[in-house]
């Protein structure tokens, strides 16, 4: 079973083992940063991010979910840059642990992730933004229903160059009765916990 929880201190050996063994797959997705991959996915780093991502909720800027799958780690969904009023608005992010993708985790995660932003926590809208040629994860945008709405140019550096994006947006509006996950459900492509 595919479930969003709250990020956890205790994550750290689980969050490092998989981001370091999934490096090839994650690499071309992800922000350029300083340092090796290996060493910024040192178990060691995770209390320091874990702190970032904790004090963040805290303030109300983010929403960081775990995704588990029969209750391990399998991946993050981050809500991140979250407006208040008058734009009640945030982006969302996600990786996926590579020994799952394919397997629609990635998906029902972030239809859990859009129906809790889109309902109980208040928010009208949520964009992503997508290198044109990530299919796997323009993919999970597309089932969901996201629409595609303009190209950013040069717009953020991956992989060491500055990449255009894609982005995408749902809002409020969008949301079928049920929400996201209850259209995944209802299609057969999900069970109801």
């Amino acid at each position: 079973m595919v479930a969003l929880r709250p990020v956890r201190l205790r994550d750290g050996a689980e969050w490092s083992a998989i981001r370091i063994r999934d490096e090839a797959h994650l690499v071309p997705w992800e922000p350029s940063m300083p340092g090796t991959w290996r060493q910024r996915h040192a178990s060691s780093e995770w209390p320091g991010r874990w702190l970032l991502l904790r004090s963040a909720a805290r303030r109300g800027t983010a929403l960081p979910f775990a995704i588990t799958l029969d209750g391990r780690l399998a991946g993050h969904v981050m809500i991140g840059n979250v407006v208040r009023e008058p734009l009640l608005s945030a982006y969302v992010g996600y990786w996926c642990d590579q020994r799952v993708t394919g397997a629609g985790v990635t998906t029902a995660a972030v239809a859990l992730a859009v129906d809790h932003c889109l309902g109980p926590a208040g928010l009208h809208r949520l964009e992503a933004t997508v290198r044109p040629e990530n299919a796997a994860s323009r993919r999970v945008l597309e089932k969901l229903g996201f629409r595609e709405e303009g190209m950013f140019r040069r717009y953020l550096d991956v992989d060491g160059a500055w990449r255009d994006h894609l982005c995408f947006a749902i809002t409020v509006e969008d949301l079928p009765p049920g929400g996201l996950a209850g259209r995944l459900v209802a299609a057969g492509r999900a069970e109801r916990a």
